[in-house]
């Protein structure tokens, strides 16, 4: 049926739901079976083989490639078998760098829908005569579904009730604007979607106000599910890291490229064979390129996600992993993050009795009233299950309603007494609600707040009492609320609206709650300050009681500033700039002054991130460098705008996970210049000693062992390098600056030449000792390998690896067994040895060698 063409009743009747009850399991299971899951179809996976051959592109993989088809018409020329191992071995080692590149594009994959899975939309419904929280896949035709400010809408609907509702809907209609619904509206047959003022659809976002609604299409046959070419698939997205690291690639690729067409024209003058030039040619190519640099990078990049995963924060966008070490300012809101979001009601001063009095000692009175009145202008709620509260809405508001309850007072009770006929939703920009009640047979407008925005439209009450005790309470760190009520005709009201209800009131009471700082939290701002990173907390409460708790946390210390949002408004953009260092706290504060927060500390060249857990967050999440939305109590539309979802909306969180994306970077930078180091010692090696005698001391069979086997178990190991502890001692580093900074190039170098030297000695020592290039080859290989192993362990860290401790990276140290055996096995196993073009060597050479390949250590120590 066309929902929006028939009154609500009918379509309620049509899909047998019920607005009150909703559906029972029964009817849940058929409808499920009937109209199917609420799911979007998922685009075609690539299959394995697909991913497989999409290996091959990278420009590295090409010239080996090159080179094996190249050295596989040449052994087939010279009719030698053993001459056809070399690019057997080089085809091989290729396509076991593609086998491992798809092994980790499925993990990472799987990793990605575990983590879209745990980051998956939830929704509201009606079912079996009780409020549900459900995921939204979960929702079938006729559910009843509640919608929120801050919701994404699950499945397409038929409003039912609707409360000054407003959804955005571009992503169906393209218009930005948010459109007003109506609930009681019949729509034609023919309108387009923008026009269908009573439906909500799949996809869109609750900007303003209340709604209920039956739930008309899932799934595929939803509006979004229609039109296919809107359904958002997942990207593939590379990390800047990894774009400068590919490019890294090409760069050296090319570079191997000219340094053999170097050695081609020197064999030629210097009249050498061509096949002998090609291969030598083929053995710099190899040792000039880092085959598994790239499928090195992305394990250690999925090894830190998968770490921070554990910690309660899930990356939804990888180059957050990158940005997170570079962050210096957190711009963190402070209920649930600083706090412990258990909001509970402690105090409440009554107009009518003058007194403020503790909850825990009020029985009946005035003081009562006050909560009663609070409960009834509330959306929240609280149940208890097997013993266990379960709070649903905000907490603000559901500690309002525990506390009535423990005095013997539910809301189910309260509003069957005093039923609600209408409502104002709570806006950021009123910080009102009010509700309309029949109390005893009147009609009453009742009014909850800000203290500050409620008692300016009050004509009675004693105001600067009230004023007074306000500022009691806040000065305790308390959040206050006020109440306000006034009785109406509501039948002859015709402009039902903010200015008509909320005007001409009487002052009722305050209600003071406190929601405590997090135990952990102290630690961690201490933690955040000594890592160079500036803390500020972003509220919307009271400044003073902000400025308590921010006090209490170790935020906001002597000479700092805490300002409010009108404060912020009147300060020009100079003036705020000179200012903003000294700013800790920013209360009462708006969307657009959050972004300005987060804009100016950029302009000053920080990274910023910034928690967020409402609609009104979206777009300073959006503004920083990080946004980490709340992933208990935050709204879908702020998960949709962040990078990070905090999973237990904890500040402590942020500062692990600054501290995971130090160390994941470190660990990379270590991996790199590990990598690049042995490569560069690779071609040096190789280029002089054919500068110097016309001989390649190793052949490209040795070079690529040594790279993709020998190389690569330790590379990998290296970033598992559990974090240092000093990392957090460490400045936040430049947004713009190279992975080669802070002398790592230099150290590439400088290693690099020094293996190159080793290897080389060590060639013509062989070489000319024994008379016999095989066994210098031999040597070359050996003092190479080794060399580069034992100096992964200098690669952990700048400090003396004595002092690290040598088995503290268990998986370094089982690399490094595994690499050992390797080079035994090529070494010593007679047939294999022959095939690699080796020889053995007497005692005193391998001692020789073993030697040679310790310098690095005692160089790098002293």
């Amino acid at each position: 049926m066309n929902a929006q063409s028939h009154k609500k009743e009918e379509v309620i009747q049509h899909f047998q739901s019920n607005l009150e009850n909703g559906l029972n399991e029964n009817q849940v299971t058929e409808n499920r079976e009937k109209y199917g899951i609420n799911k979007l179809k998922e685009a075609k996976k690539k299959t394995s083989f697909q991913k497989f051959l999409e290996q091959f592109k990278d420009v590295m993989i090409i010239i080996l490639l090159i080179a094996a088809f190249i050295s596989f018409i040449v052994a087939f020329s010279e009719g030698d078998n053993a001459a056809f191992f070399e690019p057997i071995l080089i085809l091989l080692i290729v396509v076991l760098n593609a086998v491992m590149g798809v092994i980790q594009e499925n993990k990472a994959e799987k990793a990605m829908d575990a983590l879209i899975q745990m980051s998956s939309p939830h929704a509201r419904v009606i079912r079996n005569g009780k409020e549900e929280m459900i995921e939204a896949k979960d929702l079938v035709v006729g559910d009843i579904m509640i919608l929120q400010d801050g919701d994404y809408v699950p499945a397409d609907g038929r409003l039912l009730e609707a409360s000054r509702l407003k959804v955005e809907e571009s992503p169906l209609t393209g218009e930005s604007v948010p459109v007003e619904k109506d609930a009681d509206a019949i729509v034609n047959d023919e309108a387009p979607l923008g026009d269908r003022i009573n439906m909500v659809y799949s996809g869109c976002s609750v900007t303003y106000g209340s709604a209920k609604a039956v739930v008309t299409a899932t799934g595929m046959n939803t509006e979004m599910g229609k039109i296919a070419g809107l359904l958002e698939s997942a990207e593939e997205t590379k990390t800047p890291l990894q774009m400068k690291l590919a490019q890294l690639g090409k760069y050296l690729g090319v570079l191997a490229l000219i340094v053999c067409l170097i050695i081609f024209i020197m064999g030629i003058i210097d009249g050498m064979e061509i096949l002998d030039i090609f291969m030598t040619s083929v053995s710099l190519a190899v040792s000039a390129i880092p085959e598994g640099l790239p499928v090195i990078v992305t394990v250690v990049l999925s090894i830190g996600v998968g770490r921070m995963a554990k910690r309660k924060a899930i990356v939804k966008k990888l180059p957050a992993v990158e940005t997170l070490g570079s962050t210096s300012v957190i711009c963190s809101d402070k209920t649930g993050t600083l706090t412990q979001n258990k909001m509970t009601l402690m105090q409440v001063y009554s107009d009518q009795s003058k007194e403020l009095k503790q909850v825990k000692d009020i029985e009946e009175g005035p003081e009562l009233n006050v909560i009663e009145l609070g409960v009834l202008c509330s959306d929240g709620n609280v149940e208890i299950e097997n013993g266990e509260e379960k709070h649903l809405g905000d907490p603000t508001e559901t500690c309002i309603v525990l506390a009535a309850m423990k005095k013997g007072h539910s809301k189910k009770d309260l509003n069957t007494t005093y039923p609600r006929l209408y409502e104002l939703p709570f806006d950021s920009d009123r910080k009102l609600m009010s509700t309309v009640n029949n109390i005893n047979g009147k009609t009453y407008v009742i009014v909850k707040g800000a203290f500050d925005q409620l008692i300016s439209r009050c004509i009675e009450g004693d105001v600067d009492k009230a004023n007074d005790i306000m500022l009691q309470m806040s000065e305790n760190a308390m959040r206050v609320i006020g109440v306000a009520m006034k009785e109406v005709d509501f039948d002859h009201i015709t402009n039902k609206d903010s200015a008509t209800l909320e005007s001409d009131l009487t002052f009722v009471g305050l209600l003071g709650m406190i929601d405590p700082p997090r135990e952990e939290v102290k630690d961690a701002v201490a933690l955040c300050k000594k890592a160079g990173i500036r803390p500020v907390m972003i509220t919307g409460d009271h400044v003073v009681t902000a400025k308590a708790i921010a006090k209490d946390l170790g935020i906001f210390n002597e000479g700092d500033l805490a300002v409010t949002g009108a404060e912020l408004q009147a300060m020009s953009d100079q003036e705020f700039e000179d200012k903003i260092k000294k700013i800790s706290v920013y209360a009462r504060v708006s969307p657009e002054d959050k972004i300005r927060v987060v804009r100016t500390w950029q302009k000053m060249d920080k990274i910023v991130a910034m928690t967020g857990d409402g609609v009104n967050d979206a777009p300073a999440l959006k503004a920083a460098d990080i946004g980490c939305a709340m992933g208990i109590t935050g709204t879908d539309v702020a998960k949709g705008a962040a990078d990070l979802t905090l999973m237990d909306d904890n500040f402590n969180t942020i500062i692990e996970a600054v501290r995971e994306g130090r160390g994941i970077y470190n660990n990379i930078r270590k991996t790199v210049g590990f990598l690049l180091g042995t490569n560069i010692g690779e071609v040096i090696v190789v280029f002089l000693s054919m500068l110097f005698w016309k001989q390649t001391p190793l052949l490209s069979m040795q070079l690529l062992w040594t790279n993709l086997v020998t190389d690569s178990l330790p590379a990998i190991a290296l970033g598992m390098e559990p974090i240092e502890s000093d990392v957090m001692d460490e400045k936040p580093r430049p947004k713009d600056e190279g992975i080669f900074a802070r002398g790592l190039g230099v150290q590439v170098i400088l290693q690099g030449v020094m293996f190159g030297c080793l290897a080389l000695f060590a060639f013509r020592y062989g070489w000319q000792t024994t008379n016999d290039i095989e066994a210098g080859r031999t040597m070359a290989f050996m003092v190479l390998v080794l060399s580069q192993i034992i100096h992964s362990f200098n690669m952990r860290s700048h400090k003396s690896i004595f002092k690290m401790g040598f088995f503290k990276n268990k998986a370094l140290v089982k690399a490094v067994f595994v690499s050992l055996l390797l080079i035994a096995f090529v070494l010593f196993v007679p047939p294999v040895t022959y095939i690699f073009g080796l020889e053995a060597l007497p005692m005193h050479m391998y001692v020789a060698g073993l030697i040679l390949s310790l310098i690095p250590v005692v160089a790098l120590e002293i």
